[in-house]
């Protein structure tokens, strides 16, 4: 008699996706999916608006990655004007979107993966929470706190608002860094850097007692891709996109924005909402991929700043090719962060970042643009299309979770044959088979532009629609 387990939602990440685990007459796994059950149509909705809207409009998708969205946005709109913005400009966009992925980092990896770090997978759900941990690892606790608020406040101090800042804008930026502003962000840097040695240093002391959650949480072989500098370091704002194979051999390297839509396609389940992006030339799914902090580090040669490259190498060896497990993308954004930190610094002795020339204009040059950056959670690829007088007629977007969303299927149903065994389950199996999700940190307001929030039920249900048993919290 084949069973159904179901969980919804999963927990802490940011939207509403659920995963159901089919078993067969003797409660073997036989499958799993991940779904994404809502949907806003915001590439619709964009129809008709004037192209220079579009940063403001595409930030609303999410209030955790707004940045990336206009950056990417602005990207995809410079191209319609045909304009290069001023260096100062994409100075200050690049130190944006480095102070979005060290408060979206610190966001995922206090906020919503330490609870399991810390306090164990199988430990008590009613307090394995933020607050949890702030009560069990004080330190650890107003270290997670502090620097998402770091991150935060030099948004603020940036764009003028923490959540949707309206100062990227097609052609630059609105207006330039102030004086007193950049020293500010100079002198929260100090605390900033504590903060995440202090989370350095506890993951590494706790890592190898989560063996057996590496060898499952989507541990398999897989082609990655993620922006790349002509150095080979790493890159969040600019660069080009490389991919490689589970080996490390490069399939494709240098693909520009323009060309993104010729070589990555999307196909859909029916299942989900979020589509499932894939290399073209080797088709779906064999051309899916990974994005995000553990690609990208699998992908580079170097971070470019001195305390990243350090870890970069440690990290580096925990494999001799590529690092396959996605639980290492927890190590891996810490690298990330401390790499966002290093270059904030450099980036403010910039003798230029103070200059007041930051913006470029220019009407309707092309009739379709297209824009990508490295958002938080990996690439993030918009494209428009527009008429004669700058309104848009179609728009696509490509987000990280989309690039994702074939491996973390495959990662769900690798942890449910290691955890449901005979059909039976318990709150460690349930909490470990959300937690493979949680290391890739899907945005699912960004992958179907979606939103909503119930309780948690698990319940098994047998041939005849009987329900055999069920967990709730």
């Amino acid at each position: 008699m084949s069973q159904t387990i179901t969980i919804d939602p999963v927990t802490r990440l940011e939207g509403h996706g659920k995963i159901t685990i089919q078993l067969n007459g003797r409660g073997q796994v036989e499958d799993a999916h991940f779904h994404v059950t809502q949907v806003r149509g915001f590439e619709k909705f964009a129809e008709g608006r004037p192209f220079y809207e579009m940063p403001s409009l595409m930030a609303r998708i999410c209030g955790i990655c707004p940045v990336s969205h206009l950056i990417a946005s602005a990207k995809a709109c410079e191209a319609i004007m045909a304009v290069r913005i001023p260096h100062t400009a994409a100075q200050l966009r690049r130190m944006l979107n480095l102070a979005q992925m060290v408060q979206s980092h610190a966001l995922s990896f206090f906020h919503l993966s330490s609870p399991d770090l810390l306090l164990g997978m199988e430990s008590d759900s009613a307090k394995r929470h933020i607050f949890g941990v702030a009560a069990a690892h004080p330190e650890l606790g107003r270290a997670g706190i502090g620097l998402r608020r770091f991150g935060q406040h030099m948004i603020e101090l940036l764009g003028n608002k923490r959540i949707h800042p309206g100062w990227v804008v097609p052609g630059g930026v609105t207006e330039p860094l102030s004086p007193a502003h950049r020293d500010e962000i100079l002198a929260g840097l100090p605390e900033a850097y504590a903060n995440l040695k202090l989370a350095i240093t506890a993951y590494k002391s706790i890592a190898a007692s989560f063996k057996g959650e590496i060898e499952v949480f989507a541990n398999f072989p897989s082609n990655y891709l993620g922006l790349i500098n002509e150095d080979e370091s790493i890159e969040f704002t600019d660069g080009l996109l490389r991919l490689i194979d589970p080996k490390g051999n490069i399939i494709e390297d240098g693909i520009a924005a323009p060309r993104f839509s010729e070589v990555i396609g999307e196909a859909v389940e029916d299942y989900t909402y979020t589509k499932f992006v894939y290399y073209k030339p080797l088709g779906y799914a064999e051309g899916s991929y990974r994005v995000g902090p553990l690609p990208r580090l699998n992908i580079v040669k170097s971070m470019g700043t001195p305390l990243a490259d350090i870890e970069l190498a440690e990290f580096k060896q925990i494999s001799a090719g590529p690092i396959e497990s996605s639980f290492h993308y927890h190590h891996a954004r810490l690298v990330e962060a401390l790499y966002g930190l290093e270059k904030i610094e450099q980036i403010l002795t910039d003798p230029l970042i103070l200059d007041k020339h930051v913006r470029a204009t220019a009407g309707v040059n092309r009739l379709e643009g297209a824009g990508q950056i490295e958002a938080p959670r990996g690439t993030l690829f918009h494209n428009y299309k527009v008429d004669e007088d700058g309104k848009i007629t179609w728009a696509n977007l490509v987000v990280a979770t989309g690039h994702n969303n074939n491996a973390m299927n495959k990662g769900v149903l690798q942890s449910a044959k290691a955890y449901v065994k005979d059909g039976k389950f318990t709150p460690g199996a349930l909490n470990r088979i959300e937690a493979v999700i949680r290391t890739f940190d899907p945005c699912l307001s960004c992958s179907t532009h979606a939103f909503g929030q119930m309780p948690l039920a698990m319940t098994i249900v047998n041939a005849d629609g009987e329900v055999v048993d069920t967990l709730i919290r």
